[in-house]
């Protein structure tokens, strides 16, 4: 994954796909050089399922709820269930860091050729609050949003783990 965030022209779905793009990237340059052991400690009392492979699994997770759920209207097969309703902060955590980005990155490839298929407009299969259909527009904005939240998320993290900062 190229990290940059200037868009090859100027136009909408350019700048987005530049910037999910980005922010994409920028989770693995955060974990780059970290240890497995170190990324899936999680070292918050109150948050006692958040560590940084966790927060991996998780933005994979995400992707595929708002693309293959909400977007396309596919069955949903994440590893959520009832009793665990944030399971994929723990799911497969005992692979390695390198394959649970890989796994992210080759998903994001997938997504990006549907967005480059797909009109910005156009409306998801499956509606969220109160009935209402986003557009693949919105869905992009938000997983920018939720990517960035959670890159500040494993910053601190690997501040935390072994004192490593920036990227």
């Amino acid at each position: 994954m190229t990290r940059t965030d200037v868009p090859t022209t100027w136009d909408e779905r350019a700048t987005l796909t530049a910037m999910l793009g980005y922010v994409r990237a920028t989770v693995r340059a955060k974990c780059e050089g970290l240890s497995d052991e170190l990324a899936r400690r999680a070292p918050l009392p109150t948050s006692p399922l958040t560590s940084i492979s966790g927060l991996v699994s998780h933005l994979r997770w995400v992707e595929y709820s708002w693309f293959e759920t909400v977007y396309l209207g596919k069955p949903d097969e994440g590893p959520w269930t009832e009793e665990e309703p944030d399971r994929e902060m723990t799911y497969r955590l005992d692979a390695p860091l390198s394959t649970l980005l890989d796994e992210y990155e080759a998903q994001a490839a997938r997504y990006d050729a549907l967005i480059s298929e797909s009109e910005l407009d156009s409306t998801a299969q499956k509606p969220i609050s109160q009935g209402r259909h986003v557009t693949l527009r919105w869905i992009i904005l938000h997983l920018i949003e939720e990517t960035a939240r959670h890159n500040g998320h494993i910053d601190i993290l690997r501040e935390q783990a072994d004192g490593v900062t920036g990227a």
